[in-house]
């Protein structure tokens, strides 16, 4: 930078004739402006001006680098026009990465309207249930569900993640309703393994808030929330699953909440994003928008009557 620095001085100086000249416009002293001409023939090793005392003439060498450097300067000045106008506007490429469940049944019915308020924005998506490297793979922002560990990314909470027990209506027709925790050892329970507390011991809290686990065990294990939302609606088993994911299950009747009165721990929804003293424009839009969008009581936490088994 400093050496494009000095050969856009150089290509003032041919332009308004005399170094005075240049340094006055680009508001330097003549002394300084003399000692910057110097350094770009020292590092260049040739020279670039015949000096007189009436008048600074290029050499051969000169002309060149005034031919070829002034296309430099001129691409690297709208370079920096275009970054700096991007500071301020809404545009350009965001990257997002998202939970392939998550990012289907709510992120993707957002999409539509964030591009039509925000038309010069481009989306790149990322599905995975992987945390990925935000910096190393140069992603703009995540929507991460759970606990989150990575103390070094900033993180904005979008909603609760409300979890519950459910099952089958022909499940519990064939089984039973279970009435109190202590009788899930007698039914098979359908485990997520990339849970990060143990998978086969359920945190449960009595309606007193007094905590109650319980061990469960059952013929399913899985490290998608999908497949087990597959394998309750066929009646397998009791599962534990997140509101925002049998939703709509719980609204069509498919499926039921069982021991309603005892609560599982709330996790959260984040966007999380790398540490940045600037952060880009279209980050923040995207993610006042989700707020926005998913509200104080999404969509997911208005649970229909009748929804409980």
């Amino acid at each position: 930078m400093e050496r494009l620095s000095d050969i856009a001085l150089f290509l003032r100086v041919l332009d308004q004739g005399s170094i005075s000249a240049a340094a006055r416009t680009l508001d330097l002293s003549v002394a300084v402006a003399s000692q910057r001409l110097k350094r770009l023939e020292r590092d260049l090793q040739v020279r670039l001006l015949h000096r007189t005392t009436r008048r600074l003439h290029p050499t051969p060498e000169g002309r060149l680098l005034a031919e070829r450097g002034r296309l430099l300067v001129e691409d690297l000045e709208a370079l920096a026009n275009g970054l700096r106008q991007s500071a301020n506007e809404i545009s350009g490429t965001l990257r997002l990465a998202l939970p392939p469940a998550f990012g289907r049944q709510y992120i993707s019915r957002l999409l539509p309207g964030f591009l039509q308020r925000y038309p010069q924005v481009r989306l790149d998506v990322h599905l995975s249930d992987d945390q990925v490297d935000l910096v190393g793979e140069g992603f703009d922002l995540a929507i991460r569900i759970g606990v989150l560990k990575d103390s070094s990314l900033v993180a904005r909470r979008l909603a609760d993640d409300k979890r519950v027990l459910c099952a089958s209506p022909d499940y519990l027709a064939r089984h039973g309703v279970p009435t109190h925790p202590r009788e899930l050892a007698n039914h098979p329970c359908l485990l997520l393994t990339s849970h990060p507390d143990r998978q086969d011991v359920w945190d449960l809290r009595d309606p007193d808030g007094r905590p109650f686990p319980v061990k469960v065990s059952g013929p399913v294990r899985a490290n998608q929330g999908e497949l087990l939302t597959e394998a309750v609606l066929a009646g397998l088993g009791i599962a534990q699953h997140s509101l925002w994911h049998i939703h709509e299950h719980l609204c069509q009747g498919r499926l039921k909440v069982v021991l309603a009165d005892y609560q599982l721990a709330d996790t959260a929804i984040h966007a999380v994003m790398p540490q940045r003293k600037q952060v880009p424009p279209r980050v923040r839009a995207f993610v006042e928008f989700v707020s926005e969008s998913l509200g104080e009581a999404p969509l997911w936490e208005r649970l229909p009557e009748g929804s409980r088994a």
